[in-house]
């Protein structure tokens, strides 16, 4: 439990830290890659770089609204609950440790006394907030492995599995399945969660840890991910060009805070563009016994992007509760409308009010910041309570 003096001396020192801005996350991260070059097979170096000139990384703009949501919410931590279990879900996906949370708290102190020299005071009073917050996150992860290991097919750590299918879905996306190399069962999951994979190759400067969202519904032998080739991206060219059926890579078990949580009376809409339909397809296969009414909402560019096109048609013709519909952006000259799309543009929840007005229906929604955004805006204009609204975005530092 922090003191009020501590309360009060990071309450009142917070805006100087924010005026500082990002320049305090820039060199954090320097001094700490610098005197512990080791975590660089930890952390995601693609999230170190911005190509935009000097402005601060994806990954440092995420540190820096950290420490200032913290140190605002420092008198009601039970506001920071979910943003901790979000952190919390993806630390373990990384195997974080105790140990790192002490190196992680050591350089960001000597980044606060280092470029704002506050005094000791100050300092103390950050090093006893970090502290208590270091704790809360080794706590909530500790649970969360346990909970790993204690599952049916669970583990902790890493687990070697062999790549047993790769298939091609459209131009930009491929799907790997994944079925553990000792023979045992596979842990389940909530649809929606996502994946750990761990890469280390002679072609890459570090190990490299990337969460790939689970795109089928959970069973027990297998896991599958559906990649979109990034054009920068380091970890999707690797998987796409060089990872075949028969090679090996090491996992971590399945996690995530955004999954399906409805009953079976429960009306859904899933809503995705792009990649975004990853975790939608491990909640639509699992929606198929669905007592209730269920939207499959797509956006994508075209027909040579739009992935799992007959997979979906098929899902939607076998089951009545199962209604489908596509929006392209720019279709191709061979693409046909109502057969492999229905609208074209970007998608407009008022032309389809019938099927989403039932107010007791839930939306999860997935896709790029810009979209989800362009989403959430039609929902709320349609009535629908924030509440109902469940969303993953995609990268560090982004909300709806």
């Amino acid at each position: 439990m922090l003191t009020q003096k501590t309360i009060d001396i990071v309450k009142s020192t917070a805006p100087v830290i924010a005026a500082a801005g990002p320049a305090v996350t820039q060199h954090f991260y320097q001094r700490m890659f610098n005197h512990n070059p080791e975590l660089k097979d930890v952390f995601n170096m693609s999230n170190q770089q911005n190509r935009d000139n000097d402005a601060p990384s994806s990954q440092q703009k995420a540190l820096f609204n950290a420490v200032c949501a913290y140190a605002n919410n420092i008198d009601n931590l039970a506001a920071l609950l979910p943003a901790v279990e979000k952190i919390a879900q993806k630390h373990t996906s990384f195997l974080i440790t105790a140990d790192q949370y002490q190196i992680v708290g050591h350089h960001l102190l000597a980044t606060i006394d280092e470029l704002l020299a506050p005094g000791q005071e100050v300092l103390d009073a950050w090093a006893e907030a970090y502290g208590v917050l270091a704790h809360i996150f080794i706590s909530r992860e500790e649970e969360i492995y346990q909970e790993s290991n204690d599952k049916d097919g669970g583990w902790r750590g890493t687990r070697e599995f062999i790549v047993t299918s790769k298939q091609v879905n459209s131009e930009l996306i491929t799907s790997f399945t994944f079925t553990p190399v000792d023979g045992g069962q596979v842990a389940t999951y909530k649809p929606g969660q996502y994946l750990g994979i761990y890469i280390n190759a002679k072609e890459l400067a570090n190990q490299e840890i990337r969460q790939y969202s689970l795109s089928s519904a959970p069973n027990h032998s297998h896991y599958r991910i559906s990649v979109k080739r990034e054009a920068q991206g380091t970890v999707s060219n690797y998987l796409h060009d060089k990872i075949n059926i028969g090679d090996k890579v090491n996992l971590v078990a399945p996690a995530g805070d955004f999954f399906l949580n409805v009953n079976s009376q429960t009306p859904v809409t899933l809503i995705s563009a792009g990649v975004g339909l990853t975790p939608m397809l491990a909640m639509l296969e699992t929606l198929t016994q669905h007592q209730a009414a269920v939207n499959w909402l797509h956006a994508t560019e075209n027909g040579q992007q739009h992935a799992y096109k007959d997979h979906v048609k098929t899902l939607a013709n076998q089951h009545s509760h199962i209604a489908a519909l596509t929006w392209y952006n720019a279709p191709t000259s061979s693409d046909r409308q109502a057969e492999d799309y229905d609208y074209q543009g970007l998608i407009e929840l008022d032309k389809i009010t019938d099927q989403i007005s039932d107010p007791e229906m839930h939306f999860y929604c997935c896709g790029p910041v810009g979209f989800m955004q362009f989403i959430a805006k039609q929902l709320i204009e349609l009535g629908v309570t924030t509440d109902r609204i469940h969303y993953e975005c995609f990268g560090p530092h982004k909300v709806l």
